[in-house]
């Protein structure tokens, strides 16, 4: 989901494409992936927590090629080749969000999403609840602005305004708010 433009020809990251049971079958680069209706490859979400409960979300970079001005989850990105989900998700949030934090997955999930005629999410996407340490500087390359909120009111923002939240993150929301966060609070407040 981390689907800026490459800044020169040859240095694009490679996804891993999966078949439906998570079997790597390739790589193609991110780019060429997500043209048309996207080609299946692994890809992580984090949803981060504070201490007292509250969620981050960020809104997409202008120069992202998928749902730009976007609201979204605090990290969603893809592993590289030779790289496991977990390790991925951890260096994303480093880079993305200069900040360290203990991840637990949760589950991973298949969808499919189109962003007009520009191209496509088609992801098996593993999904983490995560617990900063530190506080949070967003890179400005990735985010556009970021902000902590409750849970009950980020429920109420998505369901007013579902346009301005991408596709994956109000997907992963639902089953989050249905089967993990009683949990989740416990674990942040631990």
């Amino acid at each position: 989901m981390n689907n800026a433009l490459p800044a020169a020809a040859g240095s694009e990251d490679l996804l891993i494409l999966v078949d439906e049971a998570d079997r790597e079958i390739g790589t193609v680069p991110k780019t060429a992936g997500h043209l048309g209706p996207g080609v299946l490859h692994r890809a992580f979400s984090v949803f981060l927590f504070d201490g007292a409960g509250a969620v981050l979300i960020q809104k997409r970079a202008a120069g992202k090629m998928l749902w730009p001005g976007y609201w979204s989850n605090a990290c969603c990105s893809h592993p590289r080749p030779g790289e496991n989900a977990d390790v991925a998700a951890r260096r994303r949030v480093r880079e993305e969000l200069r900040v360290e934090c203990r991840l637990r997955f949760l589950y991973k999930f298949t969808y499919q999403a189109r962003f007009g005629d520009v191209g496509a999410e088609h992801e098996l996407c593993y999904v983490y609840a995560g617990y900063p340490v530190g506080g949070v500087v967003a890179d400005p390359a990735e985010i556009a602005d970021h902000r902590w909120l409750q849970p009950e009111d980020l429920t109420k923002a998505i369901a007013a305004d579902p346009d301005h939240f991408s596709p994956w993150m109000k997907l992963e929301w639902e089953r989050i708010t249905a089967d993990y966060l009683d949990g989740i609070h416990r674990e942040a407040q631990g």
